[in-house]
């Protein structure tokens, strides 16, 4: 407050200050999870190599086309499914709706990779439907009848749009549900019908959460590289890799990952460029949860639309994985699954609550400032997710193998001691990758909940000399519950699915579900490897059970 002498009372100096520390600290956080990614962008600038410039001479053109190809397909299914089963779910009553509240997240346990596999046992020529044409029909060929072929662009598709459409659901449907009723019956009074309330009205107010879900799913649609390698579609992910394994050229594989990096920079700019003047709130002082309308006869159709991509993309998949698992299971199974189990849900609780907290810092820090200067530095740090988990592994070794050989030549030349290793090959280290990999799903699903938070309740906060650090606990962390949980559900089970930088990290001896699945599924051992898959599966339902409750718990639903 100002003072009679025109000076600035000790109240709002000290909100200043308190508000000072607070950026500092979002932006150091930022800073740190930004040295990988830094340490791969840098490569963007090294003289290019002679499988570079190939290359782009040869092959480049090709990865733009599929990947773009690609990205369009998945975002279109993704935001077709997830919004629409999403708004079905959180406005209207039919039946099985209270089941598929919580089955359209199943997918989510199952890696796209996956999918790919299974379908492909299920659809190719060897496999029991075409068996099943070709009896039925009396083909004695696969020329004598047309059969879609599942290795291709829309196949890679299908199995990541099945795979990844609960992120968009996810983040919808909470938002769906935290819309006030009283938004919906003045376009009714308007003379908007069902369709137009939700064209005109809902899907704009709920557009933050659904652009942080479909963000979600483009980045990891870019960074997929089991599927799209099953199915020999050439795209940034696979040249990346064959480059880095197969040519033996890291810096050109890195220049890739740049190039890529900065690919989903574009996208992420041209996406915040086209709303930074659309923002909307909802009040709390109006708020009134809608009242799902009973459709009727419609609430089969419904039920139908609903169920189709959890038959596809769970069920389906699921009887076909505990077929093979009972037929040709691992004969590894036992109690070395359960320390399987347990690793993998220790490093995917941790990493779900490390990464959920450093998104809160940044978003908040943010929305503090308003700073262009963290708002980029947030932007990038977030960027991890569109990038391959073996190259964000690299990108981490490089710093922290820095520091350790920096800490063991000082103390060797000061004090004759050898430190050795202090942080690579711990467990820190994978959980700090996971960090840079998946922060994106954290500060996408935060920062889209902040948005929905008016202004006007920090004003009033701080005008009762509040500081920063209480407005977060007392305020925002309560209203911000729902996409809490989203962001915690969605990176525990991401990490559960995540291998390439947990081959590459895990301290020795360190062994999770989705490394047994790899190792047997490389060596074509698809029916061993439905053991593990079916155990991540089975620890992966858990807690989108749970955490599905508990979202419906705190908004009333």
């Amino acid at each position: 407050m100002i003072m009679a002498d025109g000076t600035l009372g000790s109240s709002y100096t000290s909100d200043g200050r308190s508000r000072g520390a607070w950026l500092f600290f979002s932006l150091f956080i930022a800073f740190l999870v930004m040295l990988p990614i830094a340490a791969i962008a840098v490569k963007l600038f090294e003289p290019p190599t002679e499988v570079w410039r190939h290359l782009a001479r040869t092959f480049l053109a090709t990865y733009i086309a599929n990947s773009l190809i690609l990205l369009t397909g998945v975002a279109l299914c993704t935001a077709v499914i997830g919004t629409g089963c999403a708004w079905l779910v959180a406005n209207y009553r039919f039946p099985g709706r209270r089941v598929f509240e919580i089955g359209l997240l199943l997918p989510m346990a199952l890696p796209a990779y996956v999918l790919a596999y299974v379908y492909t046992d299920l659809l190719d020529y060897a496999g029991p439907v075409q068996r099943l044409i070709r009896a039925l029909g009396g083909y004695t060929g696969a020329g004598d009848y047309v059969f879609p072929e599942i290795r291709s662009m829309g196949g890679a598709i299908l199995m990541l749009s099945l795979a990844l459409y609960p992120y968009v659901y996810l983040m919808a449907r909470a938002a769906f549900i935290n819309q006030s009723v009283t938004t919906l019956e003045a376009s009714r009074v308007l003379g908007l019908g069902p369709f137009g309330a939700f064209w005109r009205i809902a899907l704009p107010m709920a557009r933050p959460a659904l652009i942080a879900g479909l963000s979600l799913a483009m980045m990891e649609t870019l960074a997929d590289f089991g599927t799209v390698d099953y199915f020999a579609v050439r795209t940034f992910t696979t040249a990346i890799y064959t480059t880095w394994f197969s040519r033996g050229d890291p810096q050109a594989a890195v220049q890739l990952a740049a190039f890529l990096l900065g690919f989903v920079a574009l996208l992420l700019f041209l996406e915040q460029h086209s709303r930074r003047r659309q923002r909307y709130y909802e009040s709390s002082r109006q708020h009134r949860p809608a009242q799902r309308r009973d459709l009727g006869w419609r609430g089969w159709p419904a039920a139908f639309a609903c169920l189709l991509p959890v038959l596809l993309g769970f069920l389906l998949p699921v009887a076909e994985l505990l077929r093979l698992s009972l037929r040709h299971g691992d004969k590894a199974f036992g109690s070395w699954y359960g320390s399987l189990a347990a690793n993998s849900f220790k490093v995917s609780i941790i990493a779900a609550l490390l990464t959920v907290a450093v998104a809160v810092l940044m978003a908040y820090g943010q929305r503090l400032s308003r700073s262009p200067l963290i708002a980029v530095a947030n932007r990038a740090a977030s960027l991890g997710y569109a990038i391959p988990g073996s190259v964000i592994a690299v990108g981490v070794f490089i710093p922290v193998a820095a520091f350790d050989n920096a800490v063991d030549a000082f103390m060797r030349s000061s004090f004759g001691i050898s430190t050795g290793l202090l942080i690579s090959g711990g467990i820190g280290v994978l959980l700090f990758a996971y960090l840079v990999r998946f922060l994106a799903v954290s500060y996408g699903a935060i920062s889209a909940g902040l948005a929905k938070i008016t202004p006007s309740m920090d004003a009033a906060a701080r005008t009762l000399g509040c500081p920063p650090r209480s407005v977060l606990i007392r305020i925002h962390l309560p209203l911000l519950r729902p996409s809490l949980l989203a962001a915690a559900l969605i990176v525990f089970v991401d990490v559960m699915k995540e291998l390439p930088a947990t081959l590459i990290l895990r301290p020795f001896n360190f062994e999770t579900l989705a490394v047994r699945v790899y190792n047997l599924a490389s060596d074509e051992r698809l029916a061993e490897a439905s053991t593990a898959a079916l155990t991540i599966v089975a620890v992966g339902i858990i807690p989108i059970v749970l955490l599905s409750r508990a979202m419906d718990k705190n908004t009333g639903s």
